[in-house]
């Protein structure tokens, strides 16, 4: 439980608020003629590409071609746009709800490894909830192909606080993977593992 005085609330994106399924998106791969999309992501290469994406370094259209040429494929890019969106499921509008609500009491961020694609999707497809939108759950929102730099890696932490003006003592930041949590909690921030995509929702003590 954090017993300090939390004034502002980070959250990771996926395995957080977004709900993540890696095999339906290789099922979707296979429904555009990619049957080996597993064995390509899992590569050297395919872990290459995926983080060049995610740093900004590798652009959406790179990324279409990358994956016709590792996959030796004809798919259209739409159509691998399709698929590659596969991976997020949706965010519950109790999440949404919540995020209305932490924000009439803190400072709430976003801060995620994500990618162009990605993001549009979720920004325009998963986050609306009636009138509600991202700018309205999120103080600001901080992308990793945005600012160059991935978790967790300690400078996107650093960049994150001095961006939005926080201080680490008063900064609580929730990811479902332990290196991120660590390298947050490397800086002061004070940080929870969410194990389970609901489980944050059922806690209300980290956030006092």
């Amino acid at each position: 439980m954090v017993e300090n005085n939390i004034r502002n609330i980070i959250f990771d994106l996926g395995g957080v608020l977004v709900s993540l399924d890696p095999m339906r998106c290789f099922k979707a791969f296979e429904r555009i003629g990619i049957a080996n999309a597993e064995a390509c992501m899992d590569s050297e290469a395919g872990r290459n590409l995926i983080f060049g994406l995610e740093t900004g370094k590798v652009g959406e259209k790179e990324f279409y071609w990358e994956v016709r040429r590792q996959t030796a494929s004809e798919a259209s890019d739409a159509d691998i746009r399709w698929a590659w969106n596969q991976f997020l499921v949706g965010i519950d509008d109790e999440k949404k709800r919540r995020l209305l609500s932490l924000r009439r009491s803190h400072r709430v961020f976003l801060l995620s490894n994500t990618n162009v694609m990605h993001w549009e999707y979720a920004r325009t497809r998963l986050f609306p909830l009636g009138d509600f939108g991202v700018d309205d759950y999120f103080d600001r929102v901080f992308l990793s192909y945005e600012l160059g730099m991935v978790k967790p890696q300690p400078a996107i932490f650093a960049e994150a606080l001095r961006l939005a003006g926080m201080e680490a003592e008063e900064t609580l930041f929730i990811d479902d993977l332990k290196a991120n949590c660590d390298a947050a909690r490397g800086l002061g921030i004070h940080v929870w593992q969410n194990l389970n995509d609901n489980d944050w929702l059922n806690e209300n003590d980290i956030f006092k």
